[in-house]
């Protein structure tokens, strides 16, 4: 059997000002190639779907566009699990037609399957709270999935039904995931589970969640699940919430985060991003192979020492999208600004770095002249804070407030 594991597609999120749609699009569009290349027998998408609990009308429908495509008329299942950017009840509504089409929704940790079959052969077999199991078309082995959305930690206690309230989190999830592995998880079919947690190795640093994620491990939020909690039947673990793809451990099997499709923020810069295509057979370990995604676009860093070298260097790396730390011995101009942002249409931030900065402080103070005009009094202001003289442009800037406040 063969499965995809994908996660973290963040569908709207923008990078400030710049819309991602497009990028996304393309690069669902080749995921499902990929599915179709490999002959996936089913695709496990682990939460984080949408990047808001309202996400706008274009995301959802690449959404669903690109789940239709995935399931390839019901033939592929596609499960798919909420997580903590995702709203579960939203992540639930359409399963009555997704479940035509064999694409199955899980939005709480306790959500259970209707038991459904379609003419293409797929069928749910059994379904509890957090299981399913499925038969896929012309597979002789059945799929068994422990299901975990994410939830906050009171709301997964409740789910769970936690009777000590002090109990630690991780402890009953692994006695839910174990009731659960025993009751229907034996050598005789494939057992998966998929999970959108903070997961690390007993004992190991904890790794960073990405920037401008909504972070899991905090008051009110979820403790780090240790890859010994996971039961031993279980062959794969697939993994969503940290945007780096990587091997977590191989106990029981193998562990991973399948990682974003793109990179969303500039601490992801340089990152290649990934599916995992997951081959495994009744009672042995799966076997992990690693599929870079290319139609993203990069995020990519840069410190320039002056104009020349922004300018070669943005020539340089056309299709990427950019934060550019500017080395300067003076403040940019708005000329200069518009130099940059016409050679490259993916700057994102420009930083001025101005090695003068350590100066700032080291002038002595001086008696200020009230008889000056406003525009010289600034000037002396300016030349004391920045330790040079403000240039035209910023005058004339200060110029048209002055004539507003005077209006």
């Amino acid at each position: 059997m063969r499965l995809l594991h994908t996660s973290d597609w963040h569908l709207g999120k923008r990078l400030d000002d710049f819309s991602r749609l497009e990028e996304q699009q393309a690069v669902l569009q080749e995921i499902v190639e990929i599915a179709e290349q490999e002959q996936v027998d089913a695709v496990l998408v682990a939460g984080d779907l949408f990047d808001t609990f309202n996400p706008p009308t274009e995301a959802v429908e690449i959404f669903y566009r690109s789940l239709k495509r995935l399931s390839d008329n019901g033939r592929r299942p596609v499960i798919v699990i909420a997580g903590n950017h995702d709203s579960p009840d939203r992540i639930e509504a359409p399963d009555p037609l997704a479940r035509e089409c064999g694409i199955v929704f899980a939005g709480y940790p306790n959500s259970s399957v209707v038991p459904f079959e379609l003419e293409s052969g797929l069928k749910v077999v059994q379904s509890s709270e957090g299981f399913l199991e499925l038969k896929l078309p012309g597979a002789e082995v059945a799929l068994r999935l422990l299901l975990t959305p994410y939830a906050n930690e009171y709301r997964l206690k409740a789910c769970l039904g936690a009777e000590n309230s002090e109990e630690a989190l991780r402890d009953v999830l692994e006695q839910k995931w174990k009731a659960l592995a025993d009751q229907f998880c034996d050598s005789a079919g494939v057992n998966i589970l998929a999970s959108h947690q903070f997961m690390v190795p007993r004992g190991a640093e904890l790794p960073e969640e990405p920037a401008d994620e909504k972070p899991i491990l905090h008051v009110g939020g979820a403790q780090a699940i240790y890859t010994d909690n996971i039961p031993p039947q279980i062959q794969y673990t697939a993994l969503g919430h940290l945007h780096r793809m990587h091997r977590v451990g191989d106990h029981p099997g193998p562990v991973y985060y399948s990682g974003s499709p793109l990179s969303y923020s500039f601490g992801e810069a340089n990152q290649k991003k990934y599916v995992l295509l997951v081959d495994v057979q009744p009672g042995n370990a799966a076997e992990v192979r690693e599929m870079e995604l290319t139609k993203g676009k990069r995020l990519l860093r840069k410190r320039a020492q002056g104009m020349e070298e922004a300018l070669a260097w943005l020539s340089d790396n056309p299709n990427a999208l950019v934060e550019l730390t500017l080395v300067t011995d003076t403040f940019l101009t708005a000329l200069e600004r518009r130099q940059l942002n016409a050679a490259h249409a993916g700057i994102v931030a420009i930083i001025p770095e101005v090695t003068h900065a350590d100066r700032l402080s080291t002038h002595p103070q001086k008696q200020i002249d009230l008889t000056q005009s406003m525009e010289d009094l600034f000037r002396d202001y300016f030349q004391h804070e920045k330790g040079q003289a403000p240039n035209d442009d910023i005058m004339q800037l200060f110029t048209e407030i002055l004539a507003q406040e005077e209006e």
